[in-house]
């Protein structure tokens, strides 16, 4: 059951109600420990078919497309695919992935800024015609090269709040729209919608208002160009919480309903990405070296800076880091803090910390402060919420080594998919039972699949 992110043959253990996570990650550890320390993911695929039901509870009839680069692992991949889920491909091989599950093109959406002309040309042969649009210059691109593409006009969502740069760097100006579908109509390209993103980092949620409102504009301009609008995409920042999810249909589902009303024909998609998959996925990893350092401000911000001289600070190296797993905290916040697997008492010392992946790479810094008992070589740290944005393509840098991904659902999840039908005959042999985890013999735990 041990599969490599672009291993297509992969098995899914089902647990019995005796056997939780935390049984699949001893056992994982136990094995690694005397087979070889190496980082491994456990990824509870129950977690995106609970998911799913959330989404349909909250969000319907809004229909989810999910990002392909957020997680491609082929678990993923495969079970959104059999609840029905829609893809957003941002590359070629991304698209590839998609269609080797049977995705038709009619559920798939090429959703890169930046297209090169070789992939629009594959989307063309394919059949994939949906895809996104900012500017006149990709414009002309898209024309040339993919003459059937369906454009959604993208457009900027004025985000002001601390931090939120991201927003603007993509997407058009109300203004630009009338320009854009002025050089559409003259290359004789479809426009049929409109897409906007609200980062789930902002907490403005009256972003939704003026981008919904927006978007009307947009449908309404259209109409004078004889565009044929029938697509809105509101994007993702769903962050995977159920309060941030009602709390974000309780804001757009009146403005929906008073713009773009079910009699109007427009159906609405969305993007959730770290939504399905942040929470589903466990990283195990591994000190692989240790070192005493000076005392050099390493409490966390918030903690009196009073200590004793002869107080040790740490300095922690783990078998993972930027260049693999961690790859997300080069260019955004670690959502996670880490969990020290070993047992120690509830009055042992905390020191100081830092940890630090196996590059030796000044920027290769995953957490740099925090607060943990002293640990040794070869003792194991858990990161829960490692799902989103750090199971895509990852570097080879120092010989970095991709970790296993053990992949685990409840059998009540898997009744769930077969009540609802989706449990189709080709996922059925990914399966295999696993009668109690800490019930198993060395040798049989984890055993791949025949």
């Amino acid at each position: 059951m041990k599969g490599f992110l672009e291993d297509a043959n992969y098995s899914i253990g089902l647990l019995d109600e005796g056997a939780t996570l935390a049984d699949v990650i001893d056992n994982c550890i136990y094995e690694h420990t005397h087979t070889g320390k190496k980082a491994f993911y456990v990824g509870d695929l129950g977690k995106l078919v609970r998911n799913n039901i959330q989404w349909q509870n909250v969000m319907a009839p809004i229909k989810p497309f999910y990002p392909v680069k957020c997680n491609s692992t082929p678990g993923v991949l495969e079970i959104l695919g059999t609840l029905g889920v829609g893809f957003a491909c941002s590359s070629k091989s991304e698209m590839a992935l998609v269609q080797d599950l049977g995705i038709s093109p009619e559920n798939i959406i090429y959703t890169n800024p930046c297209k090169q002309a070789s992939q629009l040309k594959y989307a063309a042969k394919a059949g994939i015609n949906i895809m996104t649009c900012d500017n006149d210059i990709e414009l002309k691109k898209i024309s040339r090269n993919h003459p059937n593409a369906k454009l959604l006009l993208h457009i900027a969502t004025e985000d002001i709040t601390a931090g939120e740069e991201m927003n603007m760097k993509f997407g058009t100006t109300l203004k630009n729209c009338r320009h854009l579908m002025e050089c559409a109509k003259e290359l004789g390209v479809q426009i049929v919608g409109v897409k906007f993103h609200v980062s789930c980092s902002c907490k403005d949620l009256q972003m939704y208002i003026h981008a919904i409102s927006d978007a009307r504009c947009v449908f309404d301009m259209a109409e004078e160009f004889g565009f044929k609008m029938n697509m809105l995409d509101i994007g993702g920042g769903f962050t995977g919480s159920e309060l941030q999810l009602e709390e974000v249909n309780h804001v757009i589902r009146p403005l929906l309903d008073v713009y773009f009303p079910e009699e109007s024909g427009v159906n609405v998609i969305a993007e959730p990405g770290c939504y399905y998959v942040s929470s589903a996925f466990t990283l195990a990893v591994n000190v692989i070296a240790k070192k005493t350092v000076e005392y050099d401000k390493l409490l966390p911000s918030g903690v009196e800076q009073t200590r004793n001289d002869d107080e040790p600070v740490f300095t922690y190296y783990i078998n993972d880091g930027v260049y693999g797993s961690f790859a997300s905290k080069l260019s955004e916040k670690l959502n996670t803090i880490p969990e020290v697997h070993k047992k120690y008492k509830e009055d042992e010392p905390l020191f100081a910390s830092s940890l630090w992946g196996p590059s030796c790479d000044e920027l290769d810094q995953i957490v740099e402060n925090c607060l943990l008992p002293e640990l040794s070589v070869g003792d194991w740290l858990i990161f829960d919420n490692m799902g989103s944005g750090t199971l895509g393509e990852q570097s080879t840098f120092n010989d970095y080594q991709r970790p296993l991904i053990y992949y685990m659902m409840s059998f009540s999840d898997w009744d769930e998919m077969q009540d609802a039908g989706i449990a189709s005959d080709t996922l059925m042999k990914n399966f295999f039972f696993v009668p109690s985890c800490i019930q198993l013999s060395p040798e049989e735990r984890f055993s791949t699949a025949a």
